[in-house]
Formats: structure tokens, C-alpha cells, sequence
């Protein structure tokens, strides 16, 4: 069949394509509705199918295949898997998962899940035959093929080698007579795995399973529901694409439909044993960490624009680990808490880690910052400093350390490692002059006045002597001491959206009209060493701009690099300006930073934060 259309949301994927007569439209639906935990911690997706005639006749006989191979549910080719059919109130569901179910085994990158079971369910009011086939049955010139139908029962043991000759989970969805009135029939697909992250040694379990729910009823309630999911995610799809274009323009809210789920789904929502919810970030396309504190920063604003809570979810463990002396040793905040889904301590660096080995000033930067945006997210029109209050010991000792350090970091590396070490990084010291500021402001909320003014002041202070210091006649510099440079001063957008005012607007304005001298074809680049940017930093240098035509100056060549881009992947933060090329990361947490323009509109973020308000 021919694809004459496509069309993605929020939480939708639509397909059309033609052939034979017939039109089908396939569309995906993953119901991320971030205001609501036990529906985003649900692992289904539904994937539907409606066929009608175009050629103005009747079509007999007519059938959609649905094929699973096993690899989805082990590491590699070659491991041994084991097979099941099962029937639910609501549905009759295959299964494969890996034989040996070493739980929670082996953390990385490269890496798929092989423990856990992989679900094809079709709903008993579907008219189907549902089978465990070879592959050949379901290959060109198979069975299914051939004659249209899938073995009527199941042709294989219950465990074989995932390979060639394996054995399949098949759906063949029964349509019979196609006219000009559409069908629509669909499954669901799902991945459970019983425990999801191990933390300090404990093996936690998904939120979904926090009170004991089976995966049967999970499914027959995922069933049950998709009407209703439906609506509330397209109300969603409709209402905030219309949000963010009158925020941004058509532009902007494209890219912020593309980022959604992917910023989303490179996350593990469990339950803590005490109940809470914790959120991990997984960081993909590295070196594999877990809770990696500068991922966790840049993909904030997709949380504090949608539920605060699952920010704090995710500050949490990082807060916990280090109350731990015997664990966390550094005056600083770490980078991260291990690789995925072991969180067991900090891996980067290695087990031996120094000074040297770590980001200082970026992480204790990066964990101010977003406990105070976590504390200004007000909960029952309060501020929500309970995280913060009960972590002020360990937040002090590394307010202290930015005190010391922040104005002029030593050698080392921030958020953009990939660029190498920096000594005396402008950029990186605005980021400690505005987490300065974070800490004076924590203190405020919590009572402690004297602590307040005292950070504010230093933080007011830091800030002048950085305009003098770093000021190269119409911009600023890379670093203090490097001549005829510049860069993408992202970090200032946090002095707008929290309110620091610790730098005059001027500086801002003249950073942006410097900046729209250096775009390329598509986009700003990152510094003035490279033609490569990442695309979180860049929208959220753009939102730094004053007015809607300089931000859409940066904001468009992003746009025509996401049509034109030769590298055909799922959205990268970092690629090159002039080529449209993929530099290196895919599929990555960090996209969910697009949404801080969004953040800057108090009455829309107000809007979809009292969504989950409603939740609570």
C-alpha cells in the first residue's frame, strides 16, 4: 500500500495509505497524559486499524496482520524465550518473554530490556484468530500470505531460540466485507516486568503495580477504558496544540509535538516502598546513566509545565542518595545514580571517582535551580518547600560551594561534555549565579531571612562583577579570557521565569541581536567553536528574546531542519547547523526542554498544572 498522509500529536500517530481499493488508516495511541500517574505508568498501547472502500465497490475477504517478532522482549538474537496464551475477562493475549528472567541483571545503553513479558491482546469483541506461528507464516509468501489466514492453532512448543525459524505472535483481524462505511478494529500492545529499577539495593516495582495489580486486570482495565482515554487524550492533542501555537506560532508548537512522548518514555515511574512515587530518567544514546542531574535539568521545563510532582519524583532519590555520607563523599551535588535501571550510586567517572572526574558547578547548579522551580510550583497555594526542608543541611553545603566556586569555575566540564573541559566558563558561572540566588530564595520560603539576603546579595554582587568580566564590546564571551568568542547563554532564562532579575534586561536584548548574526541555515550553533547546536539550548536561548520576531529568527531554521535533516532519526538534541546532519544523540529525555517557552506563559502553564492539581 501507498502512504498518502501522516499526522502526529501529542499522544497520537496516524497513518493513512491506499491500495487495492481499499484506504487504511493505521494510528498508534499512547494515552501520556502526564497529569495523571496511573495512567501514564500503564505500559499499553493501542494500535487501531479502520479500512473503507474508495473505489466505490464492495471488498471481500479482507484481513490485517498483526506480527510480533520475539526479539522484542530479550536483548539479542539467540536467547532462549517461552511462550504463553492467556484469556482475560476482556481480552485473549499472547506472550513471550525471556526463559531465564534474570530481573533487574545487567544496566547500559545499548541495551534491551530481557526480563518481563511482551503482550499482543486482542479484545474479545474484535472478530480475529490470534496464533503462535513460525516466522515463515507470516513472511512474504507464508501462510498468511498466500491465503490470506494465520494457522488456526498454535504450531509451536512453548519455548524456542530467538532466530530464524522462531516462532511469532500473530493477529490476523477479520474485516470480511470492506465498503464505503468505515471498520475500525484494534489490539493492544504492552511490555510488564514485574520490578522496573533497583535503588540503594532495593528492587522497586512499576506505579501501575504499586498495590499488587495483575497484569490481567491491568489490560482489562486498559480495555475497558480506551474510549474514554481516547477522548481525554485527543481533548489533550487539540487543546494544547492550539496553547502552544498561540504561545509560539505553528512552528513551535510542531516541535513540542514531536518532543512530547519522546521526552516522556526515556523515564520509569515506580513506587518508592514507602509509597512515593519516584521518576528515573534514563540517559540515552551516552553512557546509559540513571537520574543523570544535567538531563534531569534541561528536561525540566516538559515538567514544571505539566505536574511539578513528577520533577520532584525525580529530585528525590538524587536527594536521598546523597543524605547517604557513606555513599555521596563530594561538598557538591552528583551526576548521577548510576547506569539504568541500577541505581545504586554514582557510576560516571568510575567507581574511584575524583574532583577532577566530576561537573561541580553544573550539577550543584543544575540541583538549586530546580528545588527552587520545584518550590515556586505551589501545592494547595502553598509553596512546596517540603523537599528542600527536608534536605537544607546537604542543599547548604552546596549553596556554599557555588559560593566559592560559581563566579569563576576551574577547569571543568558542564551539561555539554562533548565539548570538552572549559576553564573559567561564563555560561556555566551564570548558571551558579542564578542557583545562588535559587538557594537565597529556598530560604525565604522556609523562613530563614538572614540566609536569604545574605545568598541574594552575593548573587546580586556575582552578577555585576560577570557583566564586567565577560563583556567583549557587543557580546559576551565564551569565557572570561578567551578573546573573540561567544556563546549560547542559556542559562539565563531562569533569571525571567523565577524572577531573579539579577541581570538588566539590555544584557538579554543584546545577546539576541549578536546571536541573529551567527544563525545558520538550520540553526544557532552552540559556541563560537563549532558549527553544531543542541536543540534544547537553542529554544531556550530563544526564549530569551523580548519580542516574537527575534524569537522566531532562531526558532525557524530549527523548523526547516526538522523537514529537511538527511538523518532520519528519533529527535536528536545535537546535530550540525549547516548540513542538517545528526552529530551524535537520539531519542534522548533532554527534548522535553523545548517546552520552556511555554513555561514563560503563566496563565497556560497555570492551566495544565491544575490538571494535575486535580489529580492529587
Amino acid at each position: 500500500m501507498q502512504q498518502i498522509a501522516h499526522l502526529v500529536t501529542p499522544t497520537h500517530t496516524r497513518y493513512s495509505f491506499t491500495g487495492g481499493g481499499v484506504q487504511l488508516d493505521l494510528t498508534f495511541f499512547t494515552p501520556t497524559i502526564l497529569s495523571d500517574l496511573d495512567i501514564l505508568s500503564r505500559p499499553v498501547t493501542y494500535i487501531s486499524y479502520t479500512l473503507k472502500s474508495i473505489d466505490g465497490r464492495s471488498h471481500a475477504d479482507v484481513a490485517v496482520l498483526t506480527d510480533v517478532d520475539p526479539v522484542i522482549a530479550v536483548n539479542a538474537p539467540g536467547e532462549p524465550v517461552t511462550y504463553s496464551r492467556n484469556q482475560t475477562e476482556t481480552q485473549t493475549i499472547l506472550s513471550v518473554g525471556s526463559r531465564d528472567q534474570r530481573i533487574l541483571n545487567r544496566s547500559g545503553d545499548d541495551l534491551r530490556i530481557d526480563w518481563g513479558y511482551f503482550h499482543l491482546s486482542v479484545p474479545k469483541d474484535e472478530e480475529s484468530v490470534s496464533a503462535i506461528v513460525r516466522d515463515t507464516s507470516v513472511e512474504p509468501g507464508g501462510v498468511f500470505v498466500t491465503t490470506g489466514m494465520l494457522p488456526i492453532a498454535d504450531d509451536m512448543d512453548a519455548s524456542s531460540v530467538v532466530g530464524r525459524g522462531d516462532a511469532h505472535l500473530a493477529t490476523e483481524l477479520l474485516f470480511h466485507t470492506v465498503t464505503d462505511q468505515s471498520m475500525t478494529r484494534h489490539v493492544l500492545v504492552s511490555y510488564t516486568e514485574g520490578y522496573a529499577i533497583q535503588f540503594l539495593e532495593r528492587n522497586l516495582r512499576p506505579w501501575w503495580q504499586r498495590n499488587g495489580q495483575s497484569v490481567a486486570a491491568m489490560l482489562d482495565a486498559a480495555e475497558r477504558e480506551m474510549p474514554a482515554l481516547d477522548r481525554r487524550a485527543t481533548d489533550l492533542d487539540t487543546s494544547l496544540t492550539a496553547d502552544l501555537t498561540r504561545t509560539a506560532g505553528a512552528n513551535y508548537a510542531n516541535l513540542c509535538i514531536l518532543a512530547y512522548r519522546q521526552a516522556w518514555a526515556a523515564h520509569g515511574l515506580v513506587a518508592d516502598l514507602d509509597g512515593m512515587p519516584l521518576v528515573f530518567g534514563k540517559e540515552n544514546f551516552s553512557n546509559g546513566s540513571i537520574g543523570t542531574v544535567d538531563v534531569l535539568y534541561p528536561a525540566a521545563p516538559l515538567f514544571l509545565f505539566f505536574n511539578p510532582a513528577l520533577l520532584e519524583a525525580e529530585l528525590r532519590p538524587l536527594m536521598q542518595y546523597t543524605a547517604l555520607p557513606n555513599r555521596w563523599r563530594f561538598p557538591f551535588a552528583p551526576h548521577d545514580l548510576g547506569t539504568y535501571p541500577l541505581a545504586n550510586g554514582q557510576t560516571y567517572g568510575g567507581g574511584e571517582a575524583t574532583e577532577a572526574d566530576q561537573m561541580p558547578v553544573e550539577e550543584s547548579g543544575n540541583m538549586l535551580i530546580m528545588l527552587d522551580a520545584v518550590a515556586r510550583a505551589e501545592v494547595n497555594g502553598k509553596p512546596n518547600t517540603a523537599l528542600a526542608a527536608e534536605h537544607w543541611t546537604k542543599i547548604t553545603q552546596w549553596a556554599e560551594f557555588l559560593r566559592g566556586h560559581g563566579l569563576d569555575p576551574e577547569n571543568q566540564l558542564t551539561t555539554d561534555d562533548f565539548a570538552g573541559h572549559v576553564t573559567h566558563n561564563a555560561n556555566l558561572a551564570l548558571k551558579a549565579i542564578d542557583a545562588l540566588e535559587a538557594y537565597a530564595d529556598l530560604a525565604r520560603l522556609l523562613g530563614k531571612d538572614d540566609v536569604a539576603r545574605d545568598y541574594s546579595k552575593t548573587a546580586h554582587d556575582f552578577a555585576g562583577k560577570w557583566i564586567t568580566m565577560d563583556q567583549e564590546g557587543d557580546h559576551y564571551k565564551l569565557a572570561y579570557d578567551s578573546a573573540n568568542t561567544w556563546s549560547q547563554k542559556y542559562n539565563l532564562v531562569w533569571d525571567q521565569i523565577l524572577g531573579y532579575n539579577l541581570f538588566p534586561k539590555s544584557l538579554r536584548d543584546s545577546e539576541i541581536a549578536f546571536y541573529k548574526t551567527k544563525i545558520n541555515k538550520f540553526g544557532l550553533p552552540l559556541d563560537s567553536r563549532e558549527d553544531y547546536t543542541k536543540l534544547d539550548w537553542s529554544i531556550w536561548t530563544a526564549t530569551l528574546a523580548s519580542n516574537p520576531v527575534d524569537f522566531n529568527a532562531i526558532m525557524d531554521p530549527i523548523a526547516l531542519w526538522i523537514n529537511l535533516t538527511p538523518s532520519r532519526v528519533p529527535l536528536t538534541d545535537w546535530y550540525d547547523t549547516k548540513t542538517g546532519e545528526q552529530e551524535h544523540f537520539q531519542a534522548r529525555s533532554v527534548v522535553g526542554g523545548v517546552f520552556i517557552k511555554a513555561l514563560t506563559d503563566k496563565q497556560l502553564t497555570d492551566k495544565w498544572r491544575a490538571m494535575a492539581a486535580d489529580k492529587k
